[in-house]
């Protein structure tokens, strides 16, 4: 019956009471999770064919996603490091209407660009980041620079302190979010990166999401014992726009939940280069990462991320060529971390931000109920890491 089979016998002793969180418990079973054992085998990975995934009974079928392969030429694919529309393999899932997954679409060498950006272009202020609560602004204001020679001598050195970069948790871009009110507003804004906002607008656009707008970023620095707790993204004022969600690194385990807590996740592996694209129904659902997953022993980086970015690139590509010096810090970071880039469209068309202050719920903060990035070996713990905790 193949891994969704094989879904159901892992994680048939987690049998949920009514009215219990089901997704808290599924959070748990997977950041205890043993990689190479059978609390994976359930676990969806789009990347392998579509009938070594499954159909066991109870599981979410897989489908192929149809996409709008008039809306992006080839060319406006090539400048942003895509592969022509045409070769995506994009797939959903019965009963998450809105739901698509992307199995890496990037050509081989460009997702280092968006790495490279993440981590040297995107962490520099004006943009902000975590950091910036415990440091002034002039220790802040390049961490690249201030990171580069740790992250080059690391194999030479195992035991220094962690670089700034290494303990760079989430980076916000754009309409930055408001950590205290829970909410954007336009007194709270710098200019999005145009190269990101370029990939978003072709991978929303052969989605068919024509016009999207990418105001607002979060970025999410992901270490090996780093979790995303259960959250909804619903802070942005129009839902009726997608989330976009890039991947870049080590693996990761994502949780696709429901409406309510008390609905069983479905898991799912995000491999580097993977998009996803949340929208309709599932633009409002729980969802949360318990697990990063190393990679498999003797190989450091992901077979996608070993080919360097190609020295001839486009006249007009919104991608910069890297250099060897930040191929090599880029390569030596992303060995024990993951990258993920989520893009928002925040106002409607011809929408103005409130005068007034929305009137907010109150929320039960729990250790994974609220959406919070942890490391079990940071002191400082539970650091916010996505707005709609």
């Amino acid at each position: 019956m193949g891994k969704m089979a094989a879904a159901v016998g892992s994680v048939a002793t987690l049998a949920v009471q009514p009215g219990e969180d089901a997704f808290r418990k599924l959070f748990r079973f997977y950041r205890q999770s043993r990689p190479g054992t059978a609390d994976l085998e359930g676990v969806i990975d789009f990347s392998v064919s579509h009938a070594a995934r499954g159909t066991g009974p109870g599981a979410p079928k897989v489908v192929k996603s149809q996409l709008n392969l008039s809306s992006v030429s080839d060319h406006d694919a090539l400048r942003a490091g895509l592969e022509p529309v045409s070769k995506w393999q994009a797939y959903g899932l019965q009963g998450y209407p809105g739901f698509i997954f992307i199995s890496n679409p990037f050509l081989p060498g460009y997702q280092w660009h968006w790495v490279k950006q993440c981590l040297k272009l995107y962490s520099r202020k004006p943009n902000v980041c975590n950091l910036d609560k415990h440091m002034t602004k002039e220790e802040t204001q390049d961490l690249w620079e201030q990171s580069k020679e740790f992250l080059r001598c690391k194999e030479l050195n195992k035991r220094r302190p962690r670089s700034l970069l290494e303990k760079l948790r989430w980076v916000t871009l754009g309409y930055h979010y408001n950590w205290d009110n829970k909410r954007y507003s336009a007194d709270h804004y710098t200019p999005f990166p145009s190269d990101l906002a370029f990939l978003s607008e072709q991978v929303a656009a052969a989605c068919g999401f024509q016009g999207f707008r990418a105001e607002a970023g979060i970025l999410n620095y992901y270490r090996l014992d780093s979790t995303l707790g259960i959250h909804v993204d619903r802070s942005e004022l129009d839902h009726s726009r997608p989330l976009l969600s890039f991947s870049f690194g080590q693996s990761a385990i994502f949780l696709l939940g429901g409406l309510k807590r008390d609905e069983a996740p479905t898991p799912m592996f995000m491999h580097s280069g993977d998009i996803m694209v949340m929208s309709g129904f599932s633009r409002l659902v729980n969802h949360a990462v318990p697990r990063v997953l190393p990679s498999p022993e003797g190989e450091s980086l992901p077979g996608c991320l070993r080919t360097p970015l190609p020295a001839d690139l486009p006249r007009d590509s919104v991608v910069d060529p890297c250099s060897v010096e930040d191929w090599q810090v880029c390569t030596s970071y992303l060995k024990t971390a993951r990258v993920n880039m989520t893009v928002r469209q925040v106002l409607a068309v011809g929408q103005d931000f409130p005068l007034e202050p929305m009137e907010e719920n109150k929320r039960d903060i729990t250790t994974e109920g609220s959406c919070h990035l942890d490391d079990d070996n940071s002191q400082v713990k539970r650091a916010r890491l996505n707005p709609d905790c």
